[in-house]
């Protein structure tokens, strides 16, 4: 992938708009509301203050009464620690190649949760229980690490969603090599936008141990949790949290985020928001015969390729990522604050692109 910040595009500005990730957007208001009204007086820090403590109940709401959940800063840190609880130094995860722990947390689950990854093959970014049977293999040999989680994005980093029916083959895969399944829940309200279901039947459902729960890619300023769907993995968590540096003293600012996405259904109205977003942006590009789109539409990412002189022209007006240089296959990412008109002036701005 190619930084757009790196091939020219203007990356400063209040009022640029662009489609370079749901990262870059702006924090949805019913947020910055939520930070305010906790920013009264003085509380408690670490997480041992009401909004806090009320959170965990919010969490339960969506995924059950089993659910414990973790606040924590980034979504790298949400992964690393899901690892770290459950992995031990010899034990390996199987991930597909694509998967955000894998190309893009600068090798942070093997330096800091000190396991190997096993990339397996996957189709449009999702494995297999067959893909991953292909990588388990010397199992019991003290020569080889020894696989112990299996784990999948949600949706994929190609935005592709896993069903319900591919989600339960995957468990019942893990579960009978006495494996866990981890999911990298980066843009789970998508997913789960996409197939109209609530979250706990993409997690609790259908036999989920561990999630990397995303919030800032869905209107946050910066807030994601680790949720141990199987209560006794979570066991010493506290302790982990705080000795891998992510126990924030100001624990409440977190908490007020979090919140705000799970009441009211704010996760959903973003994430389908987002969404048709980018349906619109792929129904536009449809339009155009020197465009491409190369994956599968299911969330709020649209992948195409284009001619590489039209790729250098839009990265003078939008920032964006090209995914695959050699093909000139570029992504572009919606956002809860995306809407109509920018779809609108950017398809104009790839018509007059391509143009001939």
């Amino acid at each position: 992938m190619t930084d757009a910040a790196t091939t020219g595009a203007a990356t400063t500005g209040a009022a640029r708009r662009g489609f370079a990730s749901d990262n870059a957007s702006a924090i949805h208001p019913e947020v910055l509301a939520a930070i305010d009204a906790a920013n009264r007086g003085h509380v408690y820090g670490y997480g041992h203050d009401r909004l806090t403590e009320a959170l965990a109940e919010r969490f339960r709401e969506q995924f059950g009464e089993q659910a414990r959940a973790y606040p924590v800063w980034s979504g790298t840190a949400a992964n690393v620690l899901s690892l770290r609880a459950v992995c031990r130094p010899w034990e390996a995860v199987i991930c597909a190649p694509e998967a955000h722990m894998n190309v893009d947390e600068c090798g942070a689950p093997e330096a800091i949760a000190g396991v190997k990854l096993l990339t397996a093959a996957a189709e449009h970014g999702k494995l297999s229980p067959d893909s991953v049977e292909a990588v388990i293999e010397r199992v019991g040999d003290e020569h080889a690490v020894q696989p112990r989680v299996v784990s999948i994005s949600q949706c994929t980093e190609l935005g592709t969603v896993y069903t319900v029916e591919e989600l339960e083959a995957l468990a019942q895969c893990a579960q009978a090599r006495d494996l866990l399944l981890h999911v990298d829940g980066a843009r789970l309200a998508n997913a789960a936008a996409s197939l109209t279901l609530p979250l706990r039947s993409l997690i609790t459902d259908v036999g989920v141990d561990v999630l990397s729960f995303g919030g800032t890619k869905n209107g946050l300023l910066g807030a994601e949790a680790v949720v141990f769907l199987n209560p006794r993995l979570g066991d010493g968590f506290e302790y982990l949290r705080k000795q891998s540096l992510q126990l924030a003293s100001k624990m409440r600012f977190l908490a007020a985020q979090l919140h705000a996405l799970l009441e009211d259904e704010l996760w959903l109205r973003s994430a389908t928001h987002s969404n048709a977003m980018a349906a619109l942006l792929a129904a536009r590009l449809r339009e155009l015969d020197a465009v491409t789109t190369t994956r599968p539409v299911e969330t709020n990412v649209v992948f195409a390729e284009l001619p590489f002189d039209a790729i250098s022209e839009l990265q003078r007006q939008y920032d964006f990522y090209v995914w695959n240089e050699r093909v000139g296959e570029v992504r572009w990412m919606c956002s809860w604050d995306t809407t109509e008109a920018d779809v609108a002036q950017f398809a104009g701005a790839v018509k007059a692109a391509v143009a001939p």
